[in-house]
């Protein structure tokens, strides 16, 4: 398996462990994360989802809950409940991310729910009022859109979608893809090839 694959899988609590302890900062922020080997961006906060936060409009946010899709090691959820102390919930299929984001919210004492779920299939029954993804590219375009149209699905009306992606990753395509879900599918910001879309039911 791929490092890359490793991070989307139901095994990779199987790999050797080496934790670790990095340090970032959202928004001038300071965030303490344990990170371990089969998760994605272990050794630092990455771009892409550091862009998303630092950039997305969480006041705009519609009363109800945040879903974290895709959590890793936990940096969106635990933001976003940082910022806007609204329930969140966070989802992953890995279990060494899940196990990380439970650690992850007592390290920055946060408050949110933390469950395995493949794609958004253990939510199905729910609603939120907003849902974050930096989505998981190298598990195959198959998965990202089912990630795309079940968030259509938990999502209430006038709810949104926020997804960070990269051009070179499929941006254009994603785009044309979403307009076929979401009524309105919005470039919200664009820097360095990186493209955070806002999509609203």
């Amino acid at each position: 398996m791929s490092e890359n694959r490793q991070y989307f899988s139901k095994t990779n609590d199987e790999l050797p462990s080496n934790e670790k302890i990095i340090y970032g900062k959202i928004n001038e922020i300071s965030f303490k994360f344990k990170t371990d080997n089969g998760v994605f961006s272990k050794d630092f906060l990455d771009f892409a989802s550091k862009l998303l936060l630092e950039k997305m409009d969480f006041d705009s946010i519609l009363d109800g809950a945040i879903l974290d899709v895709g959590c890793g090691y936990g940096p969106i959820g635990i933001y976003a409940s940082y910022i806007t102390k609204k329930a969140v919930v966070m989802l992953d299929i890995n279990p060494r991310a899940i196990s990380l984001s439970k650690e992850n919210l007592r390290l920055n004492n946060v408050e949110a729910t933390v469950l395995e779920s493949d794609c958004l299939d253990n939510v199905l029954d729910k609603k939120f009022a907003c849902v974050i993804t930096n989505p998981p590219i190298h598990a195959g375009k198959n998965v990202i859109y089912r990630i795309y149209e079940q968030s259509y699905e938990v999502l209430i009306p006038g709810g949104a979608l926020w997804i960070v992606i990269q051009e070179k990753h499929g941006a254009p395509s994603t785009i044309k893809f979403l307009k076929t879900i979401f009524p309105t599918v919005e470039v919200f910001y664009k820097k360095k090839g990186f493209y955070i879309l806002k999509c609203i039911k």
